[in-house]
């Protein structure tokens, strides 16, 4: 009897299933695992910063009761990672800036600037900031070009027109480069415009087209 219970304990143990998963059971549940909605709510960037938070609280947290020298290491560490990740910030928010001037300020768009001009008149009445930037600044630049003062280039970008219009207008030239900036801004960037900052285009418009 005791011999034939040992058998039927080791068929029992045998089948119960392995620890550790096969090679393919390990990417399945991984894959798995990544199309959880949880993966998909935070960006990269983000899930990146709250690891190496998590990691330097860790560090610090362990290095309180280690000796000074390596408090000191773990502190300088962390330091250096979060100086990094600033470059690394840093680095994609000018990349993302520089996208942004390159796109053009007409847009293929059949219009006259009088009719610009009127939109963004309209949308400063209702308080719609931006697009009264958006479009006064269009309209600025559609109207030069209907006086001959620019070039008909439909893919000119605002920094484009701010340098042509600098050499017409050399007098205008730091108003116009910051409308030039403003416009890339909220256009491109999708950041919020003030009435003042509006009101300052749609007035350099007229300014301009007040030039002879």
């Amino acid at each position: 009897m005791r011999l034939a219970s040992q058998p039927a304990a080791l068929v029992g143990r045998l089948a119960d299933p392995p620890l550790d998963p096969t090679p393919d059971e390990a990417r399945s549940r991984l894959r798995r695992e990544l199309l959880a909605p949880e993966y998909h709510e935070q960006n990269l960037l983000q899930r990146l910063v709250d690891w190496l938070t998590r990691r330097i609280d860790g560090g610090v947290s362990s290095a309180s009761d280690a000796p000074p020298l390596q408090t000191l290491a773990v502190m300088l560490v962390a330091v250096l990672l979060l100086g990094g990740l600033a470059l690394l910030l840093s680095r994609a928010r000018r990349t993302a800036r520089g996208d942004d001037e390159d796109q053009p300020v007409l847009t293929g768009e059949d219009v006259t600037a009088a009719a610009l001009r009127a939109r963004a008149v309209t949308a400063m009445a209702e308080q719609r900031y931006e697009d009264a930037l958006v479009d006064g600044f269009r309209a600025l630049a559609l109207r030069q070009v209907e006086r001959g003062r620019l070039d008909d280039a439909p893919g000119a970008t605002a920094h484009e027109v701010a340098l042509a219009l600098a050499v017409e207008y050399p007098h205008q030239r730091d108003r116009v480069d910051l409308g030039a900036r403003l416009f890339d801004a909220v256009r491109y960037g999708d950041r919020p415009a003030t009435e003042e900052q509006a009101a300052g285009v749609l007035a350099l418009d007229d300014e301009l087209a007040g030039v002879r």
